[in-house]
């Protein structure tokens, strides 16, 4: 008499799923891999910002020659960026108010308000833009302005 296949010790045992050995190993596989994503991509952020920066900043600056172009003057450092959202309130009133010249003044990458200076420090011929960088304090070396260095 031969035995049962299902009994037997060369009979091929059935697999029901992955041990637990395996599950942990494909879930430490998948961390590593991710943290060294999360490394190698991490010095692209600066980057970023930096870029966004610069952007905004050519993209205000832009809007503010506009302005100018079209009332004959810049806001005044008092009116400041708030001017190319809403017509002026104040003294001097611009001659003519067509539409808001952004749809909200953006904040800097590090959530702080751009800085603007009607006539300018370094720009006394126009006007100085610049964020405070990532200090968070003006008139630093990590400033991000719209003037030569």
């Amino acid at each position: 008499m031969t035995p049962s296949p299902r009994f037997s010790l060369l009979a091929p045992r059935m697999s029901r799923g992955f041990t637990l050995l395996e599950i942990m190993l494909v879930v430490m596989i998948i961390a590593m891999l991710g943290g060294a994503a999360i490394y190698y991509m991490g010095g692209n952020i600066g980057i970023a910002q930096d870029t966004r920066v610069s952007t905004d900043i050519q993209t205000i600056s832009t809007q503010l020659k506009i302005y100018q172009n079209e009332n004959g003057f810049l806001p005044t450092t008092e009116q400041g960026l708030q001017a190319l959202v809403a017509p002026a309130t104040t003294e001097p009133k611009p001659r003519k108010w067509r539409r808001p010249y952004l749809e909200k003044v953006p904040q800097d990458p590090w959530h702080n308000d751009y800085h603007y200076i009607s006539p300018g420090k370094k720009n006394p011929q126009s006007f100085d833009l610049f964020s405070a960088g990532p200090d968070r304090s003006p008139d630093t070396e990590d400033d991000f302005g719209n003037w030569e260095d």
